[in-house]
């Protein structure tokens, strides 16, 4: 939808703001649920995610700009990534070690059939209704998640006794605030030193660049010394195992944002598509995402093991994203629809395996808070592998348009800024001009796949010294006490681990969905 987005508000230059918005809400605001779930219960944060997600759908729809439609986006992200956590909480609460990574894969067969139909789901109502619609559309479908969630989500989890006032005020809100801004003012400079080609000098480059700096210091100023409950447990970066597993999620989300947003591009500006056919470019790889995750989680169920399996799956990402920077637009179809597999099926492995190698590696205590950290990184390696995306797109773009276009009379610039605002114009232009400009788009996507597959072998070389385990048949984790169950309770993880006795959850009076 991107494409045709950006073309109708004339900002193509700035379309990787939408999903960058997003994603950086989800970064920093997804952390903040885990405790929510603590004071409002389970069925309340769910609620309050959706309610989010709605408003910002609602937004997005409504959109009469493109910073209007950014900011929506960031509303919905802060409601996004809370349904996440929430869900992948409530399955805490319910299986233990081993089973776990089999019941995530289960919950990532939908999370990939929902990413694959989205793209072509939304090209298509782009194409026939217009973008607005695709948003609407799916209000029914959070109406129906809201009573699901009202009518079975009823089981209780008492806290460790601590009052709800008490709670609130150890959530690391310096912690959130300060991140924010530090990541919101590194993808600010990206986009206004590479997206829109300003100078050094320019006051919206180096304001950016220095406050990026500031808020980066501030931020683990307040993880250290001040924050509670900080969202950076800054003890783990001494812990070889948690480091190594969020560098690689760092990476790996890089990687995945880098393809996902670009990938449909390379269809709709080099091969002149439609919306909704460069969206279905995207379904073979959320295929192989869902049969990908559901055969890790198998494995690692029936045998145990996790290391043999991701050093061999593990690798495909990056002849994937090697593939994708040789295709041309006479490439025989079938690698054009089928390159992309190999990437989902390798990540898919990768994010189930080096989840329970975390949590296999880590004492009880520091379960949740490990798996917070992680999930922390996978959360700016996605920001920041999107902004870093764009950067290297709109760099490379202006460059190599430049380059076909000599410019020397004002005609000439005026026609390189449209075919830079606006990827739906290259369809309409002469045939020599198209193929100048077809030509240029493909090697800003080279550079992007490029990115990509650097980024999938750097995280690839990072697992290697990643221990194997053997996941034995724990049962579900001991209560601990309250001063324990403070620290390890923190709403860092997108996984947190939820005591499981049956003194401390009640169980539920009809079916629980987790």
């Amino acid at each position: 939808m991107l494409p045709s987005i950006s073309s109708d508000f004339q900002k193509s230059n700035e379309a990787s703001w939408v999903g960058t918005s997003y994603l950086l809400a989800t970064c920093t605001f997804t952390p903040l649920y885990g405790r929510l779930s603590n004071v409002m219960g389970r069925s309340g944060a769910s609620q309050s995610a959706l309610l989010f997600s709605v408003i910002g759908i609602l937004s997005c729809g409504w959109s009469n700009s493109m910073q209007m439609l950014i900011v929506s986006r960031f509303i919905s992200g802060m409601g996004g990534g809370g349904i996440f956590t929430t869900a992948s909480i409530i399955t805490s609460d319910m299986y233990n070690l081993r089973s776990r990574g089999y019941v995530q894969s289960i919950g990532g067969i939908f999370y990939g059939l929902g990413m694959g139909l989205g793209g072509p789901i939304g090209g298509l109502i782009t194409d026939r209704f217009g973008w607005r619609w695709a948003f609407f559309i799916q209000i029914p479908f959070f109406v129906l998640s809201l009573l699901a969630i009202t009518y079975n989500l009823t089981y209780v989890t008492p806290g460790s006794g601590r009052s709800t006032s008490d709670i609130l005020k150890r959530i690391d809100y310096g912690g959130t605030l300060t991140l924010l801004l530090a990541v919101g003012s590194v993808l600010l400079f990206l986009s206004t030193r590479f997206s829109e080609g300003l100078s050094w000098s320019d006051p919206l480059v180096w304001v950016p660049c220095a406050s990026a700096i500031i808020f980066t210091i501030l931020f683990l100023v307040v993880e250290i010394y001040i924050a509670v409950e900080p969202i950076l447990p800054t003890y783990l970066l001494t812990e070889r195992v948690p480091v190594l597993v969020g560098f690689s999620n760092a990476l790996v989300a890089v990687c995945n944002l880098s393809v996902t947003y670009y990938y449909p591009t390379w269809f709709q500006t080099v091969m002149l598509t439609s919306a909704s056919t460069a969206g279905l470019h995207l379904l073979p790889n959320s295929i192989c995402i869902s049969g990908g995750s559901l055969f890790a989680g198998w494995m690692m169920k029936r045998y145990g093991r996790y290391k043999t399996m991701n050093m061999v799956f593990g690798i495909l990402p990056f002849c994937a994203a090697l593939l994708m920077t040789q295709m041309k637009k006479d490439s025989n179809p079938v690698i054009l629809w089928f390159t992309i597999m190999p990437l989902g099926f390798g990540n898919a492995v990768v994010l189930q395996t080096m989840f329970i190698a975390l949590v296999s590696h880590l004492p009880e205590s520091q379960m949740a808070v490990g798996t917070g950290f992680a999930q922390l990184l996978r959360g700016l390696g996605q920001v920041g592998g999107l902004a870093s995306a764009s950067a290297i797109f709109q760099s490379r773009l202006d460059t190599e348009l430049h380059h076909h276009f000599p410019t020397g009379d004002k005609q000439t610039e005026e026609l390189i800024k449209k075919i830079q605002h606006s990827a739906r114009l290259v369809a309409t232009l002469p045939p020599e001009t198209q193929h100048l400009a077809t030509e240029s788009y493909a090697a800003s996507l080279k550079s992007v796949f490029i990115l990509a597959a650097s980024a999938s072998l750097l995280a690839y070389l990072a697992r290697l010294p990643i221990p194997d385990k053997h996941l034995g048949d724990n049962g579900p984790a001991k209560t601990m006490d309250s001063d324990t169950e403070s620290t390890t309770s923190t709403a860092s993880s997108n996984f947190e681990e939820i005591r499981d006795d049956e003194d401390k959850i009640v169980r539920p009076r009809h079916r629980c969905m987790s």
